[in-house]
């Protein structure tokens, strides 16, 4: 069992972020300093170490020389996120905002765990014969849009040109960035990456660009932004169709000159950084619309890869599942399990809207509801009642973007259509949390794909029924 060490002095936090670790099957230790983490012995024996930023004594990154070869994670509040881009800069693994989503925090433990999990020698054999189907570590698949995506993959990494991925969300662009960068020549420098819809308006110049002290209110010192962060490495930045115009030109100039300037200097500085940006958004449309610069968009579709979505991968699906199920059955400390035949039909007949991400959460929600070795359709809760006919003519006729006609068969109306029906219709009824479990996909992605539609989030208020709403 991976054991974690969490240090942070808020006992609240660390108390929740136990419990939500424990309930995963991590074995958690616990200190409030980095003096306190010291005297829990030696910290190489640690699988991670979480810990807070800002620490009564000495900062958390004072524990990155201390552990050795034992990856530090660190946690900083949103308004010193600047600060974990020197953390990053000082060895830290990874960083993470406060207060963090649940499931970011479990995914970011889950990938450096893996990341840094040493193959066992009685592995390297099956690793191999892995390594000779899938060439990408994380990225499984056989498909005919697989096997073209990784033969893109590898004429594109050892390049230094700027990458487009598009996909749907969750699809696994990420893993797709990663992949490039550890392909490159760049595979010892960091990777930064950037989640553009995930920062305000008003802070993304500075994350992205940095600025000088004095630069505007709350301007103490001077910091490096990300681009500047990543120099000599790659820079990721996920949906960068959501990133503002403002943002855009001067994002624009750093593609073209290789320079950046932060916010209230006068002087440019040279960087050399390798960019890759993904997005679920066409953004051909958006430069239709204006809401994308069309020369910002020309000089980042260079190498364009194109993620397929779940539902159109054939046997990958099942593949996949497979995979997932022996990962969840291993970190789960469970043995292992397979599917009945009516798990299978369903897996393989299933749209899957929130494609990967959600068949993942839906494999390990049945292991652990699982209590034999075989796990049923019932465990994976994604039966077909989302898609009947007569639900979806009962839903508003008026929901955006939308067929008129609601008389179509079930399979003419699309995945996009459906969702937004659906949620026009339940979302004065229902919490974003009970649309988001519903749907079968996270919070985040429900808010992700409200961007997408253009469906605002409710704001407290009466609803149409009449009832008091307020948004989750």
């Amino acid at each position: 069992m991976e054991q974690i060490l969490v240090v942070e002095d808020e006992s609240v936090i660390r108390t929740a972020l136990r419990r939500l670790l424990e309930r995963h099957d991590y074995q958690v230790s616990e200190a409030t300093s980095v003096q306190d983490a010291e005297s829990k012995g030696n910290l190489r024996d640690f699988t991670l170490i979480i810990s807070d930023l800002r620490l009564p004594g000495a900062p958390g990154t004072d524990l990155i020389k201390i552990a050795g070869d034992t990856p530090v994670l660190i946690m900083t509040s949103y308004a010193s996120l600047r600060s974990a881009v020197d953390s990053m800069r000082m060895g830290a693994v990874d960083y993470i905002a406060k207060p963090f989503d649940h499931d970011d925090m479990l995914g970011a433990v889950k990938r450096i765990i893996a990341e840094h999990a040493p193959p066992p020698v009685v592995e390297k054999l099956s690793r191999k014969r892995k390594h000779a189907e899938h060439p990408f570590d994380g990225i499984i698949g056989n498909c005919p849009e697989m096997l073209e995506l990784y033969d893109h993959l590898k004429k594109v990494a050892p390049t230094e040109s700027t990458v487009l991925v598009r996909g749907e969300t969750g699809t696994g662009k990420e893993l797709v960035a990663q992949a490039i960068h550890r392909h490159s020549k760049r595979s010892d420098r960091p990777l930064i990456s950037v989640n553009c819809a995930a920062i305000p308006d008003t802070l993304i110049e500075s994350e992205l660009f940095g600025y000088e002290k004095g630069a505007f209110t709350g301007a103490n010192t001077n910091r490096m932004g990300l681009i500047e962060a990543a120099d000599g490495g790659s820079l990721f930045l996920d949906e960068i169709g959501e990133l503002p115009v403002e943002a855009q030109a001067r994002l624009l100039r750093f593609i073209q000159e290789g320079e950046i300037r932060r916010i209230g200097s006068v002087h440019s500085r040279g960087v050399d950084v390798r960019l890759i940006c993904a997005t679920h958004r066409d953004l051909q449309l958006l430069v239709k619309e204006g809401k994308f610069r069309a020369d910002l968009f020309y000089r980042i579709n260079v190498l364009r890869l194109n993620l397929p979505p779940l539902r159109q991968r054939g046997k990958d699906i099942l593949e996949l599942a497979e995979y997932l199920l022996a990962d969840c059955c291993k970190r789960a400390g469970k043995a292992a399990m397979t599917y009945s035949p009516k798990a299978i039909q369903a897996i393989t007949t299933y749209t899957w809207p929130g494609n990967v991400r959600e068949l993942e959460n839906a494999v390990e929600r049945a292991v652990i509801l699982c209590d034999g070795d075989e796990v049923d359709s019932d465990l994976l809760d994604i039966n077909l009642e989302l898609v009947r006919v007569d639900q979806i003519r009962s839903m508003a006729s008026g929901a955006k973007a939308v067929r008129t006609s609601t008389a179509d068969p079930v399979e003419d109306l699309s995945l996009e259509d459906y969702f937004q029906r659906f949620v026009i219709e339940h979302q004065d009824s229902m919490s974003e949390t009970e649309l988001a479990k519903k749907l079968g996909v996270s919070r985040k992605c429900l808010w992700e794909r409200r961007q997408r539609f253009g469906i605002p989030r409710q704001k407290a208020g009466t609803s149409k029924s009449g009832r008091r709403s307020v948004s989750a």
